[in-house]
């Protein structure tokens, strides 16, 4: 199982948030917002949901901080639109 880490600006599967082999990244708003800007998943991880995994780590922690979320990002958008569950959490 790919262990997914929390860095100073991702949530990211590698050995480093630096070199990550798929990786979802996001910014701080504010005290209240994160936006998600980023979604990138390497050749050896395709096609496995592993950006659904992403995000769904991501939204379990804007949820622990009570932050919303702005999916910039055009694959974080649609799946956050698509899926009931993280409606919720999304910014405004």
């Amino acid at each position: 199982m790919l262990e997914i880490k929390k860095g100073t600006k991702s949530f990211y599967i590698g050995d480093s948030e630096e070199k990550p082999l798929a990786e979802m990244t996001y910014v701080l708003s504010n005290d209240h917002l994160i936006i998600i800007d980023r979604t990138y998943v390497s050749e050896e991880l395709n096609g496995q949901g592993i950006g659904k995994l992403l995000l769904k780590e991501l939204v379990d922690w804007a949820r622990k901080e009570n932050k919303k979320i702005n999916p910039i990002c055009p694959y974080a958008k649609a799946q956050m639109e698509k899926n009931p569950e993280h409606h919720d959490m999304i910014y405004k």
